[in-house]
């Protein structure tokens, strides 16, 4: 556990950074908002980009790794749908549950996967958020749209407009043309990419509400349990079902076992669902995983050996 701890501690400490930032009004507000659009549209997808264009697709623990994480998700976006058949949620409500349990922080993810597996970890992992990234988003805004009609445009829009599937999109598609990328370009990515994962999580820390936390402690506490310790079960199981070596299992269960994505909230915000509650959750997920998520990848690696 001790190797997690070194591993994750400097990741943390940056968040808490961003929280004080933020706290202190250094930079001011503004800075902010900034700095979160600057990474999501280009310097995290330029991160991605980097990484799919070299990933290694003819890994045969490939199929399985994707294998695991699809079932993963399957399984857990079924058990929501029941729990929200007997509680009788409305979509403002389903959609902060869906997005509590399935959305992950991107940045907290590759940065952890960076410290733990450098470049080939990274690469795997790129492969598992263009599968993730395109279906969550999709789960998300089906749940938010339950009471109302949904067309596909409404559907196909924000994925079609997401830089992060995108790049997704486009480094794979230069992985299996066998385009190189020269003179140069090649140093521009990856320049662009190495300041993608230091800001994201100052950008996390600086999101953070800790006031939401006063509102409805039991579904935060509960949603927080699903997300941070049955989740990373869910997908552990799924791992050893397909027989995944332990790089790739640790990958698809820090994936299921990080807290929640920040930009939830500006999901849940526009399209009308509880963003109190969905604050709350990005909130306390993600000073929660400080604690879960070095016990949850210690555990990982006492199973699986």
């Amino acid at each position: 556990m001790f190797d997690f701890l070194t591993a994750l501690w400097p990741l943390f400490a940056l968040i808490v950074a961003g929280a004080v930032m933020k706290a202190c009004r250094f930079p001011d507000d503004g800075f902010w908002a900034g700095a979160d659009s600057l990474n999501y549209r280009v310097l995290f997808p330029a991160l991605l980009f980097a990484n799919l264009s070299t990933a290694p697709f003819g890994d045969p623990a490939l199929p399985r790794l994707l294998a695991a994480v699809v079932l993963t998700l399957g399984v857990g976006t079924a058990g929501l749908w029941i729990a929200r058949r007997q509680q009788g949620w409305k979509a403002a409500r389903f959609g902060v549950w869906v997005q509590g349990c399935l959305r992950f922080n991107t940045y907290l993810g590759l940065a952890t996967v960076g410290s733990l597996y450098g470049q080939e970890g990274l690469r795997l992992a790129a492969v598992v958020l263009g599968v993730l990234v395109p279906l969550v988003n999709i789960l998300s805004v089906v749940a938010l749209s339950m009471d109302n009609s949904l067309s596909l445009r409404r559907l196909m829009r924000p994925l079609l407009t997401n830089p992060l599937i995108l790049a997704c999109l486009a480094g794979a598609l230069v992985n299996f043309s066998g385009i190189e990328l020269r003179f140069g370009a090649d140093r521009l990515v990856s320049l662009t990419a190495a300041a993608s994962l230091p800001l994201g999580l100052l950008c996390v820390g600086a999101a953070l509400r800790p006031r939401e936390l006063t509102h409805e402690l039991a579904p935060l506490c509960a949603n927080s349990a699903l997300r941070l310790l049955l989740f990373p079960t869910l997908a552990f199981l799924a791992a050893w079902l397909v027989h995944l070596p332990l790089m790739e299992c640790t990958i698809v269960v820090l994936f299921f076992a990080l807290p929640t994505a920040a930009t939830a909230y500006a999901l849940t915000r526009t399209m009308n669902g509880d963003s109190q509650l969905m604050a709350g959750l990005i909130t306390l997920q993600t000073l929660l995983s400080a604690a879960s998520l070095p016990l949850v990848l210690s555990l990982v690696g006492l199973l699986s050996t």
